[in-house]
């Protein structure tokens, strides 16, 4: 049985609306049923416009005293349309994990900027109030969004750093050893310009080093924790290096704001890594998420369950693309952890950390983390293969699979020191060639199987000349016809969707490279994109649709009627076209295949590509059953924690090095 989607609404309130709507058509049609032309007919004195003034006095005193839940929901219904436009399918996994009452804090990977949120908001029951960061706050449209969703603005250190004058070094002599490290500059000005508390930012990083104190102009001192020692071991010291200057935020309003909301019963949130990004894993996470469940359970004595929230996408930077969001099991504070919080200090410090390490362990619950963009297409490529041909996998299948790979590759490099055999190495490369031939044919994987059963060889002597010509008659007509229904797809997009689609796409481009530019931590600033083109959309296609309207004004001789019903029209016909136009672009990838066929090195290439999918498939199960005995759980068990999985396969990163060390 296929998933059941849920919907803003249960089915009893659905079938509810549906009746009152229904019963007011009747009311409507008959007067001698309408109570409205019953009283009046009783009491002649009462003019219609009597009650109508009334009942409108009373919905605006409703809509003012429920302002804010009423924004809420008119936002959510417009994001639906945006999700449902821009993304061609979104599927929820998990979501008997979120608590139906009571203060949640809801933590999430942040891989697509502001339309995480926004996927988040719309695939969850509750009201969310969001952390945004003053700088998008203060954004036209994105600022006004946020203030209807209820969100909080929230000032980020990286925001406001700013260029250190001058080089500085550090003293990396006993630094595993010390609280503090010595940082000498030259040509600084560390007394104007840094102050105690503020944190200081190495070059192509994104991790900031808390200043302890500053002695004088040129020098200064750092406080050691937790990722101080392996940012330092990433730069070139003793040599001298820039550096920049993240002033310390204070974010009491904030808290305040925050903490207020969790205490009457609302939701929160967050995403703990501080910024949007493009990388194929998470980001260190900041402190502030464990810090406010710590509040809340200090000052009102609330543990407030914290929901990882996964969003897994498939080209999350074009078109309708393809979203998984995967609600995970809550974690929540060990209450015998609270009295060394309180005590401040170191000991506050380390039960943070390791609240902050069990919230990180499981938002790697949720996802499918890899080191880097090659290992992910490689895992992609082996999950597809490995699974059964012919067989739909839910969400939750897929994403199951695609962590069992993901968490086994992890643990199969820890099992040989980072160096696998050559036997790996070889596979790895070939599913990297299949992928790379596939792109370059510009087909798919589950369009290599096709291809397997038709009479494509070759060279084939079974057929004779005649048959041979209908063949390739059929396929010019199969072309033909995939071309007649894309043409009629595309043609109501050209004047409603293709100039606003290609306005927005150079925007978005010009947005990725600023962000990429002003980046420590984006790749390619992929990240960026889908939703600056949202943004741009949000602004252009209201704007195109007056100006068709105003030209149909002047310049043609529709009356208003008629005016009106075409201008209305816009919205569904522009939807339409979106839909007919994916369509039409998935005849032309099943037309790719044959266009192809007509040129004779490409169809080489198409004829070998199911025997050499049938062999690394072979070869892949052949690796797997060697080595899947050895990965325990991952391997055997149908059913998994991966919240345990994660923890266990960070464990082992932890301690091969200091293995591999020892033995050196």
């Amino acid at each position: 049985m296929g998933e059941k989607r849920e919907t803003m609404m249960s089915e009893l309130d659905y079938t509810k609306a549906q009746l009152a709507f229904f019963y007011i058509i009747v009311l409507l049609s008959l007067d001698v049923l309408n109570p409205v032309k019953i009283f009046l007919h009783v009491f002649p004195a009462i003019a219609p416009w009597h009650i109508a003034s009334l009942a409108i006095g009373c919905m605006v005193y409703t809509i003012v005293m429920n302002l804010r839940p009423l924004l809420y929901f008119m936002t959510k219904i417009f994001f639906h349309s945006i999700l449902s436009i821009f993304f061609s399918d979104v599927q929820v996994v998990g979501r008997e994990n979120i608590p139906k009452y009571g203060p949640v804090i809801f933590t999430s990977n942040h891989a697509n900027q502001f339309m995480d949120g926004l996927m988040i908001m719309c695939t969850c029951q509750r009201t969310i109030s969001y952390l945004v960061a003053d700088k998008s706050w203060n954004r036209p449209v994105i600022g006004h969004l946020a203030w209807s969703m209820g969100a909080v603005p929230v000032k980020r250190a990286q925001d406001s750093a700013k260029k250190g004058s001058g080089t500085i070094t550090v003293v990396t002599e006993s630094a595993s050893d010390a609280d503090v490290l010595q940082v000498i500059g030259k040509d600084t000005k560390f007394s104007s310009e840094v102050k105690a508390g503020d944190k200081v930012r190495f070059p192509n990083s994104a991790f900031g080093i808390k200043v302890a104190s500053v002695d004088s102009d040129e020098s200064m001192c750092l406080k050691v924790e937790e990722g101080v020692l392996d940012a330092i071991a990433s730069q070139p010291f003793p040599d001298y290096v820039t550096f920049d200057i993240l002033p310390r935020i204070d974010q009491k309003d904030v808290f305040k704001n925050v903490l207020e909301k969790l205490a009457s019963g609302g939701t929160i949130g967050i995403f703990p890594e501080g910024g949007s990004h493009d990388r194929t894993d998470l980001l260190p996470l900041k402190v502030g998420v464990a810090l406010i469940a710590y509040s809340e359970l200090e000052k009102d004595g609330i543990n407030v369950p914290i929901v990882p929230v996964g969003l897994n996408y498939f080209r999350a930077h074009r078109f309708r693309g393809k979203a998984t969001v995967e609600f995970g099991s809550p974690t929540y504070i060990e209450p015998s952890t609270l009295k060394d919080y309180k005590r401040g200090g170191q000991e506050r410090r380390n039960v943070c950390n390791n609240l902050l390490t069990r919230i990180e362990n499981s938002m790697r619950s949720v996802i499918v983390s890899v080191p880097d963009y090659d290992t992910m297409q490689v895992i992609h490529a082996a999950r597809r293969l490995y699974r059964e041909d012919g067989i739909t996998q839910t969400a939750e299948e897929r994403q199951d699979m695609g962590r069992r790979f993901a968490e086994g590759y992890k643990r199969m490099l820890l099992s040989v020191n980072g160096q696998p055999p050559q036997e790996w190495l070889d596979l790895q490369n070939r599913l990297l060639a299949y992928q790379k031939e596939l792109r370059e044919l510009g087909i798919r994987d589950y369009q290599v199987v096709g291809l397997d059963y038709e009479e494509v060889e070759l060279g084939d002597k079974t057929r004779g000349d005649g048959e041979t010509v209908l063949h390739r008659m059929n396929i010019v007509g199969h072309i033909t016809h995939l071309l007649f229904i894309g043409t009629l797809a595309v043609l109501p997009a050209m004047f409603l969707n293709v100039p606003v689609g290609l306005a927005s796409r150079i925007y978005s481009n010009r947005r990725r490279k600023a962000a990429l530019a002003a980046s420590k931590v984006k790749v390619k600033g992929y990240d960026v994109m889908l939703s600056e083109r949202v943004l741009c959309s949000i602004v252009l296609v209201p704007t195109l649709w007056f100006t068709y309207a105003a030209l149909l004004f002047f310049f043609t001789n529709l009356d208003g009627p008629a005016l009106a019903v075409c201008v209305t029209s816009f919205p569904l016909i522009s939807y339409w076209s979106v839909v007919a136009a994916e369509s039409g672009m998935v005849d032309v990838k099943d037309l790719r295949p044959y266009v192809m066929r007509l040129v004779p090195s490409a169809r080489r290439r198409l004829v070998a590509l199911p025997a050499k999918r049938k062999a690394l498939r072979k070869d892949l199960r052949k690796i797997i059953r060697q080595i899947g005995p050895s990965l325990g759980d991952i391997y055997y068990e149908k059913e998994l924690d991966w919240q345990k999985i994660t923890l266990e396969t960070r464990k082992m990163s932890f301690s091969e090095p200091r293995a591999s060390k020892k033995d050196e």
